[in-house]
Parts: structure tokens; sequence; C-alpha cells
């Protein structure tokens, strides 16, 4: 009988809640307001020839590195941040090798590492999701070949200083340190800039949120030329489609377009975080486009009384150190006041203790 590889089989799937997502999605992150009405424009353009050729990534990818001020060798279009982790994962781990990860944290890390067959190595953060950096270096061993780090972490939305991460990658040369900057542009730092880039360094970036791209799962592998050619031999050639390609080049000209929404998401998040005091309830000061905010024993009701409302938010309750907390997104202000609106219901409605809200 056909059987799934021993590594496989222990997996538990990431599946989000993705069905019956009706009314202000503020469940995954994505934008509110849609993308560009110049990628849509590029979008209607396209015809059947277009759609009947398969896709060519390497004349986009020149873009987008000149626009990254990246040599063309150092970018890897992928299919999303989510095949960047996984071509990262095929690259560089073999079975029984270590991955460290500071949790709670993106799944699909864990995820895509044990499926090689790797071991991972959770490090936790502490009661304010301070960023674990003694721990986590002490940890590095001889068997540590990857280190997957987020900057602005997911679900905390807390970031670290670029040369912290630096440090981490400098210790760890032998594995490869992958920085998600899939929230970058809420945030701004980045360790693409660093002047003493180390080869074993590489930055995740995606057009799914700032940019409003998510349905078209398109993002960016980053790192040194040498390492990044490794990584190409893993990658199919096809992987990221026509359309994506097509309109990406527009979504980056429109800079104007993605520093607005990200301006709206910004000051959003600073009035939703000033709300969210006066209720009462413990959130974490974020630097993404959402907020992690502590519930208490009623977070389910909490969740569900958002959805009758007509808002999805997403339950992070099963994530390590999140006992009883949701996610919130930060759309736009409109959306932001609806939400506002809505969690002044919510509170009063399930009388949440105050023991549980300070």
């Amino acid at each position: 009988m056909l059987e799934a590889r021993r590594a496989v089989k222990g997996l538990h799937a990431y599946r989000p809640p993705l069905a019956g997502r009706v009314g202000l999605r503020l469940d995954f992150n994505e934008s509110t307001i849609g993308c560009s009405p110049r990628v849509l424009a590029r979008l209607r353009s396209l015809d059947s020839e277009a759609l009947a050729r398969y896709p060519e990534r390497e004349p986009v990818e020149g873009q987008v590195a000149k626009f990254l001020e990246l040599d063309a060798d150092q970018v890897l279009l992928t299919n999303g941040v989510d095949e960047a982790i996984h071509l990262l994962c095929s690259t560089y781990l073999e079975t029984g090798d270590e991955a460290i990860i500071a949790v709670p944290t993106f799944a699909m890390y864990s995820i895509f590492a044990r499926a090689e067959g790797a071991r991972v190595v959770q490090i936790l953060a502490g009661n304010t999701f301070a960023f674990p950096l003694e721990e986590l270096i002490s940890r590095i061993s001889l068997s540590t070949r990857l280190i997957a780090l987020a900057n602005p972490n997911n679900p905390t939305g807390t970031a670290v200083d670029c040369d912290i991460l630096l440090q981490v990658a400098r210790a760890a040369p032998h594995a490869a340190v992958l920085v998600d900057e899939a929230y970058f542009e809420f945030h701004g730092g980045t360790v693409l800039d660093s002047t003493a880039w180390p080869e074993n360094l590489f930055v995740a970036r995606t057009f799914s949120k700032a940019y409003g791209l998510a349905g078209l799962r398109i993002g960016i592998l980053a790192g040194n030329a040498g390492q990044m050619a490794m990584v190409r031999r893993v990658a199919s050639p096809y992987n990221v489609n026509a359309a994506a390609l097509a309109v990406l080049p527009e979504a980056l000209r429109d800079q104007q377009f993605v520093e607005c929404y990200v301006a709206e998401v910004q000051r959003g998040r600073e009035i939703l975080e000033q709300a969210l005091g006066a209720l009462g309830l413990h959130y974490w000061p974020s630097r993404a486009n959402f907020i992690l905010v502590r519930v208490g024993p009623a977070h389910a009701e909490f969740i569900q009384a958002l959805r009758t409302r007509g808002i999805l938010i997403r339950d992070r309750n099963s994530d390590p150190g999140c006992e009883g907390c949701v996610r919130l997104t930060v759309g736009s202000y409109e959306h932001t006041q609806i939400l506002i609106s809505a969690l002044h219901d919510v509170v009063g409605e399930l009388k949440l203790p105050s023991e549980v809200r300070a």
C-alpha cells in the first residue's frame, strides 16, 4: 500500500478558516480596499494569447530587483511567501537537521521544515512577546540549518531592530536565516539595506498585504547571488502565473496608492489601539496591519458576536502564549471606525470582567 513519508504523516495541516468569509474581512490581514486601479486596468487588458503562454518570470524579476536596489540574480519571484519558505526548506534542510523558530509565529515555517524531516526547535517569547535573542542564540548548534523569523511578527505585531536579526545571522553562518518581511510596508524597517549582508541571510516580501494582491499569490525571496542560484535549482520556472507577472510592474509604479493605504492603516492602528485601551482590553502595540488582543475565556463568544455584526476576526487562542487572544486586521479608516463601534457593543454585550480585560 502506498504511504506518505513518515515526516508528512506526522504533520498537523494548517487549515485557516477560509470558508464562509462574508462580511468585513478583518481576519487574514488582507487589504480592505483592494489593489491599485492601474493593476485592475492591466488585468483587464490581458487577452487569450497572454493566458495561453507559459509565464516569463525573469523580465519582471529584473524590474523588482531594480525597485529593491538589488541585482537581478539576488531576487526570485515566488508564489507568495509560502513558496519562498518552502524553497528554502527544500534547499537547505536534510532529514535530522534542526530548524529554529521563535513562537508564536507564522505556522508555515514549522510545517515546511517538518515536511523535510527536520526537527523544529521552538523558542517561546516572553509575556511581552519580546524577541528571545539570548535563548535563541544559545540553542544554535551544528545541526541548525534554518532559522525563520518574521519582522514584524505574526500574530504579535512586534518588531525588532535589524541589528538583532543580523546578529542572529552572524551567529549561525552554517544555517539559512530567513527574515520574513511580509508586513514591511507598515513598519519600514528592513535588513535589505544592510551594508554588510551575510551570505546566509534571506529576505521574503509579499504583495498580498499593502499592495492588495493576495489573490494573485506573488512574493519575493532575496539573498546572496550564490545562494540564490542554489534555491533556483529547486524552483519551477513557471511558479508565478502570467496574470500576476503582468500586473506587478503596474503595482510597483503606483507607489502613491500603496503609500496612501499604508498611511491610512498606520493612522487606523493608532486609533484602534487607543480605543482598545479605553475599553480595557489588553493588546500588544503593533508595527503591522493588525493588533493582537487578549479577550480571555470568552474569546470564542467575542469572535461570534462580531461575526453576527458582519465583521470577521481571527482566533489566535491556540498559538503558543496567545491563550484567549484574537487578532484584528487594521484596514481603511472607514473600516476601522466600523470595527471600533462594534467593539463597544460587543464588550458591553459580553460584560467582560475587568480582571480579564486588564
